[in-house]
């Protein structure tokens, strides 16, 4: 029987009941932070759920109370949205082929683009759980060294590479204990669900400080999620094969069903002082070469715990074509050519463009979404 519920849920929702994402929100400026449940057009707020003793009933009070629907069902327009979890760490994956080939590329040329371990295990950096927002949230253009030209000093100042990263976000459910890594094959049963990621990065500053030891300051200024967790559950249905990894990954990589999932992502770009947003690209989640369940395994196996609310970023999920590629580095091939917007360019962002990530997966008569992840450059102070 196809689910249904009281609640009117227009065909384009990102929420109806196939999906019932977690959040955080805040009824009233004033009000303290409290738990909810999209659904359509409303936040379900659980504490008034829970104090109405509905979560240990099978019942249909909800439903049939309209005084109990009016406090518990909030307008979604009326509410603030909070990050969703107290993200305590933070690791960025680089798990897309094409977005690793693509860099390789630039930097390396085609006979180095990507690096021999690439193949064999999951790369990633530690990044900066304090800089992590809330869609909606501005982000102020960083400051920081550049290369130097010739035998001047190394440049200091605005960034002038400015760019996102389309990404998705695994949240962490149960985590383990230290020095008890996680199977790979029950690597899911520590995914609460994913959240669209917009990892900002700095691409001169990164340039100039990464060597040795990785991504710093060009990374850390900020980056932005989405509000609603949206489970492994409700993402079943749209679950698909993933790519054939070659070579064969060491065992305790090696899944028995090894799958990605059919997510639609898009980013548009709305130029600073123009009303229409642009869309600059669309991936899809299939796309990523080591999939969720294995970044985590190989995240644990050297015996370090994961704790609930822990978020792993997959890294840019660029696909084959141009027109999918997850980021301006990619799309304007680091500033060689430039991308036209409604009638003005850009190579990088600049100060007032506001960038939006989208994605859902598309049902029968559905959809399963994640809302939309959004952010707006400021300038330098």
């Amino acid at each position: 029987m196809a689910l249904k519920s009281f609640i009117e849920v227009g065909p384009d929702s990102h929420f109806p009941i196939q999906n019932l994402p977690f959040g955080i929100f805040k009824p009233e400026p004033t009000s303290p932070p409290r738990p909810g449940v999209a659904i359509g057009d409303y936040v379900l707020d659980l504490s008034t759920i829970s104090v109405s003793g509905l979560f240990e009933a099978d019942e249909a009070k909800l439903r049939d109370n309209p005084n109990l629907r009016e406090k518990s069902l909030v307008p979604m327009s009326k509410v603030e949205m909070l990050l969703p979890i107290a993200i305590g760490d933070y690791t960025d994956f680089f798990s897309s082929m094409h977005h690793a080939r693509n860099c390789g590329i630039m930097f390396r040329g085609p006979e180095n683009a990507i690096n021999p371990n690439w193949f064999q295990l999951p790369i990633a950096y530690h990044g900066r759980s304090s800089s992590i927002v809330v869609s909606g949230t501005d982000i102020i253009r960083p400051r920081g060294q550049g290369h130097p030209s010739g035998n001047s000093p190394p440049y200091f100042g605005p960034s002038r590479k400015l760019d996102f990263e389309l990404e998705m976000a695994a949240v962490v459910g149960p985590g383990n204990e230290l020095g008890k890594p996680v199977d790979v094959n029950e690597a899911g049963d520590h995914i609460f669900g994913l959240v669209l990621m917009n990892d900002w990065s700095a691409r001169d500053i990164q340039a100039w400080e990464y060597v040795p030891l990785g991504p710093f300051l060009g990374k850390s200024f900020g980056t932005t999620i989405s509000p609603w967790i949206v489970t492994l559950d409700a993402l079943e249905p749209f679950a698909c094969d993933a790519p054939k990894q070659d070579p064969q990954p060491l065992p305790y990589l090696a899944e028995k069903i090894s799958k990605n999932y059919d997510i639609s992502l898009e980013v548009q770009i709305k130029p600073a002082g123009q009303e229409d947003s642009c869309v600059v690209t669309r991936s899809n989640f299939n796309h990523l070469y080591w999939t969720v369940t294995q970044q985590l395994a190989h995240h644990t196996i050297n015996g370090c715990n994961l704790r609930p609310g822990d978020l792993l970023g997959t890294g840019t999920i660029s696909g084959p074509e141009p027109e999918s590629y997850g980021c301006l580095l990619e799309l304007t091939w680091n500033g060689q050519k430039s991308l036209s917007l409604n009638g003005t360019t850009r190579k990088f962002l600049e100060d007032g463009d506001e960038v939006v990530f989208s994605g859902c997966s598309k049902g029968d008569g559905y959809k399963v979404g994640f809302g939309t992840c959004s952010g707006k450059i400021l300038p330098s102070p």
